[in-house]
């Protein structure tokens, strides 16, 4: 019954995340992450470490959903691959802010996206890359909510552990 109770709940947070995405609550846990993706990688020059944040705030969620399908819990997993949608979402909102850079950041510091893009010479596209990798994390959103759904309606929460 819990599980479903999830599922009904990410309904309307994912339709939201999907058609109105705004940075709120869970974007805080993802800064932290995101913060500690810059210290991590930043023996990796300093291209390693603009990218660093956001590969750190992406880390986590996959290494969550990751932790619970080894576990063969492939709902918990699931949860964990929402997590990953609004976190892409999330560096999706920031790339397309990559020119404007309207985003308050911590500390003041430099843009990541403005950086990298200017770096990489697409700086002119930042707003047509966030609005991909939106739409990238809509499908992907989409996908892990038709997968929970269909392990909430099969009953078998647990077969991943044949697959390990």
């Amino acid at each position: 019954m819990f599980r479903w109770i999830v599922f009904v709940a990410l309904l309307p947070y994912s339709a939201w995340l999907i058609f109105s995405y705004e940075y709120h609550f869970i974007d805080h846990v993802n800064l932290a992450f995101h913060e500690a993706g810059h210290l991590i990688f930043t023996p990796f020059g300093q291209t390693g470490h603009f990218l660093g944040g956001t590969l750190g705030q992406l880390f986590f969620p996959v290494a969550i959903a990751v932790h619970f399908w080894r576990q063969g819990k492939a709902f918990e997993a699931g949860v964990g691959g929402v997590w990953f949608a609004e976190s892409l979402m999330y560096t999706a909102h920031y790339m397309s802010d990559a020119r404007d850079m309207r985003i308050p950041l911590v500390g003041g510091g430099v843009h990541d996206w403005n950086f990298l893009f200017a770096k990489w010479g697409v700086l002119y596209q930042a707003e047509a890359i966030g609005a991909f990798f939106h739409m990238l994390a809509s499908v992907w959103l989409t996908g892990v909510l038709l997968f929970m759904f269909r392990q909430l309606k099969t009953g078998k929460p647990d077969y991943t552990e044949s697959l390990l």
